[in-house]
């Protein structure tokens, strides 16, 4: 008699995300890629951030499919203003202290619903670098963990330097003078594969003059606890960032790079799991219309992303750098971008800027960056925004806000050769010549010959041959081993 093949149980991952934009995106992208290769997912977002989709996309936006299923913890802060991003050391402290009990909650939950249904019960966690109190549900449960830091690996590795920063004495800084008398300009030669990087070009929390800055330690428990997962996952390409990635691999387990994952999602062909978006802002498709009637590569777009803020005087100096530049461009102003203010631009901007630049609250950006008439972008260098540019082959100015963008901004600028930094304290005329330099000048050509050769790269990377589909494997392998 014949033995009888008993069928494999499918692997079930509990993806969560850090309750930003910018780490959402990433996550759903990296959940639908293993959808695609045979997960069962269920994807948490905290309640707050669950409402705002719901606003922002339509009450059955997250209905997912019967494998693809969406559900909620409190992220233990009290209500806030439903259209602005929350604060992130508050919500860093809170997901700390407060996510975890009901994060275990709902994972015996699951395996209780599995148990009584053709549901397979949890077998594997993906996690956020930055929520990695879940590797003790992991343990709990005996499941595998991967930590998704969404980060670039550059960004990632001057997250390593603080307890160096801080054991050096180079932070806390000594009073706010230091951020403007030139201190931050001293390069850290002593950096593993970031050669002249300054520490004015490391992830921005050190630069605080407060002794207990929770930023710091935060960082400090994050990279502290990240030996523990099974894996640790990046979205970037081998090519791209080979000189950060090597040193990185002494401190860490198994790194599996799989980006551009703007690039793997393509790969997914189902329309229902396409349809299910990440954005917390209602986009604005007449972008798309707007940009259909412009020259082939004419058009900066500008985007500072979900969290940045800026002052009044700052959003006034972009809008008049852009409309002196004669150059068309399409500006996402978000109703919370300018700090404590309405974004009021005076009346005779528009006046000036009148069929050549349009203003929108939000869009689908990766449409966007895909667009023949889009020649140029102004960033904040967000990890998301740098990555989709780069695929896209658009090259940057990049006004970076906080976090690792500062490193992103460097890396673009020195080392790939594909952005230029504007001054933090930004005037119309930087902006004016930067953005010419950009889209007609020599040193943007140079720039847009580089960012294609950086999106080629891209693109091989995400072939089924290539490294990034490669590593995706491997992390299948760690994630759901008898698969």
């Amino acid at each position: 008699m014949g033995s009888i093949s008993v069928p494999k149980e499918k692997p079930h991952a509990v993806c969560i995300p850090y309750p930003a934009q910018g780490h959402i995106n990433p996550m759903l992208k990296l959940a639908k890629v293993l959808h695609h290769k045979g997960f069962h997912i269920t994807f948490v977002n905290t309640e707050f951030n669950h409402k705002r989709l719901l606003k922002s996309r339509g009450p059955d936006a997250l209905n997912g499919l019967p494998s693809f299923q969406f559900k909620t913890i409190p992220d233990g802060l009290p209500p806030s203003n439903v259209d602005a991003t929350q604060d992130v050391p508050a919500l860093c402290k809170s997901t700390t202290t407060n996510c975890i009990g009901p994060f275990k909650e709902l994972i015996a939950e699951l395996n209780r619903d599995a148990a009584v249904s053709s549901l397979p019960p949890v077998s594997c966690i993906v996690s956020d670098g930055a929520m990695s109190f879940t590797l003790d549900a992991a343990e709990e449960f005996g499941i595998p963990e991967a930590l998704f830091w969404t980060t670039s690996a550059c960004g990632y590795l001057g997250y390593w330097q603080y307890s160096k920063i801080v054991e050096k004495g180079l932070t806390p800084l000594k009073d706010s003078s230091y951020l403007t008398n030139g201190y931050l300009d001293q390069v850290l030669d002593w950096v593993p594969g970031m050669k002249n990087i300054r520490l004015r070009d490391i992830p921005s929390f050190v630069r605080s003059t407060d002794p207990d800055e929770y930023m710091i330690k935060f960082v400090l428990q994050e990279t502290g606890r990240a030996h523990k997962a099974s894996a640790m996952i990046l979205n970037t390409y081998d090519e791209l960032e080979k000189d950060f990635l090597g040193p990185l691999s002494t401190l860490l387990p198994p790194i599996c790079t799989i980006g551009p994952l703007n690039l793997l999602e393509k790969q997914v062909d189902d329309d229902k799991l396409a349809a299910l978006g990440s954005n917390l802002w209602k986009e604005e498709p007449e972008c798309l219309e707007w940009l259909d009637k412009k020259d082939p590569k004419s058009v900066v777009y500008v985007n500072f992303g979900s969290i940045t803020v800026m002052t009044s005087d700052q959003l006034v100096e972009f809008a008049w750098g852009l409309a002196n530049s004669q150059i068309p461009f399409l500006w996402i102003i978000r109703p919370d971008l300018v700090s404590g203010d309405s974004a009021v631009l005076p009346p005779e901007f528009s006046e000036e800027i009148k069929g050549r630049g349009l203003l929108a609250s939000w869009c689908p950006q990766e449409k966007v960056l895909t667009h023949p008439s889009v020649g140029g972008f102004l960033t904040h260098s967000g990890w998301n925004s740098t990555l989709e540019s780069i695929s896209n082959g658009v090259p940057m100015i990049c006004w970076p806000f906080f976090a690792e963008q500062q490193t992103n901004c460097w890396a673009c600028d020195t080392q790939w050769g594909i952005g230029m930094e504007i001054d933090n304290n930004v005037k119309r005329d930087e902006v004016e010549n930067l953005v010419r330099e950009l889209m007609v000048g020599e040193k943007g050509k140079e720039m847009k010959k580089k960012s294609l050769d950086w999106k080629n790269k891209a693109e091989q990377a995400a072939k089924s041959t290539g490294s990034s589909s490669s590593n995706l494997e491997n992390l299948i392998k760690v994630l759901h081993p008898s698969y």
